[in-house]
Order: structure tokens, then sequence, then C-alpha cells
């Protein structure tokens, strides 16, 4: 079993990393693997609706985003992390999980079917639960279990030394860790036991305005 965790900050070792990092420890006492994934510091630009992706099976702008599709379906699980931007994600994990997912979706891929997921959020102050409301939602749509805490996920800190003194944050983290590697563990079980994963009907598209 391994996890992947996604750095969706400008810093690569600040914030945000220190969080994941916090997940990564206790993930490897559970005996779960973890890698690391920083989306970067370039520019990442939003989706255009073009639908290449529907027959090229990947995103037209081929950056971050399909470095990250192409490693998607060798892990079970994820978690995302964000520092806040104005009360919300990141512009740039946001543009690259409007992509990520789209392609997904388009493409027809079921990288990320039934796989756990959850956010992390990291700020100095306030925006956390806005913006951990908002990453949310996005693995809502792509049917993937949310990993939940002892409280919202977040840390606070104006940089990684003010973070590793944010006690209950850190705590938060760990417990995060353990309830996604006994998710992953009981899925594994369900699976080996035989318990099929749930039928899927044709999708349909009901538009609003008739």
């Amino acid at each position: 079993m391994k996890v992947l965790l996604v750095n969706g900050s400008p810093h690569e070792y600040g914030c945000t990393y220190t969080a994941l990092r916090e997940i990564s420890n206790v993930l490897k006492k559970e005996d779960v693997g973890s890698d690391f994934f920083w989306i970067g510091n370039k520019p990442i630009s939003g989706c255009i609706a073009c639908k290449t992706c529907v027959e090229n099976k990947k995103c037209i702008f081929d950056d971050r985003v399909n470095e990250f599709l192409n490693i998607s379906k060798e892990f079970d699980g994820f978690v995302f992390g964000s520092p806040v931007h104005f009360a919300s994600a990141s512009g740039a994990i946001t543009s690259f999980l409007d992509r990520v997912f789209y392609t997904d979706l388009c493409a027809g891929l079921k990288s990320f079917y039934l796989k756990p997921a959850a956010a992390i959020i990291s700020a100095r102050r306030a925006g956390t639960t806005a913006a951990f409301d908002q990453l949310n939602k996005y693995f809502g749509i792509m049917q993937m279990p949310i990993i939940t805490s002892q409280y919202w996920n977040m840390v606070h800190g104006a940089n990684p030394d003010d973070v590793v003194k944010d006690l209950e944050g850190l705590q938060t983290m760990r417990t995060l860790a353990r309830n996604m590697a006994w998710f992953l563990r009981c899925k594994e079980a369900g699976i080996k036991a035989g318990i099929k994963f749930p039928d899927q009907e044709e999708f349909v598209a009901t538009n609003f305005i008739r």
C-alpha cells in the first residue's frame, strides 16, 4: 500500500511540506509507503475545456499535471496539501486539480475511483476551513472516500518552525495518517474477502434549463 503526498505550495520545504512530512512519518510506522509530489513553482495553466484529453488520454498542456496522471494509478491513497491564499487554496493547486480530475473524467482513466483522499491546509492564521471545504469538493465528485481526523486537517504557522510548535495541528496530521492506514487495510481486507466494488450505472447528464 502506498500514499502520494501532494504539496501544492510554491515552497517545496515550507509549512505545507512540514505537515505532509508528519503524515509520512506515521504512515511509515503503520507499514504504509508514501512518496512526495511537489507541483512546483512554475505557472500552471487552468483548464481551457478543449476536451483534447478525451482522445489523447492526457492534458494538452504537458506539464506536472500529466506527470502526476502518469503515476497516479500506482498509489492507493492521496493527501493533497495547500497553503491558504486569500482564504482559499492556492491558485496553483486549484488549476492543477481542475485539470487532473477533468482529464481523468473525460479520458475515462479511473485512476482515483474509490481511492481514499484527504486535504490538509496550512495557514498563518485564517482561511483554513474555506480552503479545506474547497479541496474536499474535488474528492466528492471523484467518488473518493474522504479521510478525516480528530479536527479539521490544518496546521498554523508563518514558517516551518512555527508549524512544529503547533502541537495540536501536528497531532491532527498523525491521527489523519493512522486513519488513512486503517482505511487502506480495511479496503484491502474487503477485496481479499471477495467484496466487489459497487455496480455503476451509465452516467446521465441532466440540464436544469429546459
